[in-house]
């Protein structure tokens, strides 16, 4: 139920900031190449929602498999040992999510006692830049529930796009579609001809 929640919050999350960062950049190029002006505040806000989006990302990159690794070796080692190896990879990744955690923190924690700012929007800077702490919070969710998957056995690592299958099913795909346009194109011209000879 709780992992239903944050996979609900997280994709809904992602939803707006692209939408929103999307929406931002075409108003922005609008009004910078139709009127000759340009909202000053755009380009700095833009590079915020950019960086909540990849951090946000990073953990559902984690739940849908999307993350790239080279897992060549570790595909060669049989159940047990790439269990072993997949448990060694996930506690190293929870190592440097509780150390980017640690940093994060700090950093937040000083730029709050300082009272920045950001630029061009009156928002302070600790508050634009918690994403540092949300984001590895999520991460670290996400590399938490996957190591206890692999202790129980349903699964036995990381799953990585598999780059050159993922090149394979696209050329399958645009090979169909292109099969599928030259029998239409090949309809058509027999229609064409018919038509003409019945004139």
């Amino acid at each position: 139920m709780f992992g239903k929640l944050i996979s609900r919050a997280e994709e809904s999350i992602l939803c707006l900031l692209l939408a929103g960062m999307t929406l931002l950049v075409f108003v922005e190029v609008i009004m910078r190449f139709g009127f000759n002006s340009g909202i000053l505040w755009a380009e700095e806000l833009t590079l915020y929602i950019a960086a909540w989006f990849v951090l946000f990302g990073a953990s559902y990159g984690i739940k849908v498999g999307a993350h790239i690794g080279v897992d060549a070796f570790v595909k060669l080692l049989p159940g047990k040992p790439r269990r072993i190896v997949a448990i060694i990879a996930v506690l190293l990744c929870c190592i440097y999510c509780g150390l980017f955690l640690y940093g994060g923190w700090i950093y937040l924690s000083k730029m709050k006692m300082i009272g920045i700012e950001m630029e061009d929007l009156p928002i302070q800077k600790w508050q634009a830049m918690s994403v540092l702490i949300i984001g590895f919070i999520l991460l670290s969710i996400r590399l938490l529930q996957l190591l206890w998957n692999i202790i129980k056995g349903k699964q036995d690592g990381f799953h990585m796009v598999d780059e050159a299958q993922e090149s394979m099913r696209i050329a399958k795909e645009l090979e169909a579609m292109q099969a599928k346009e030259d029998q239409k194109a090949a309809l058509l011209s027999r229609t064409h001809k018919h038509n003409g000879g019945a004139n």
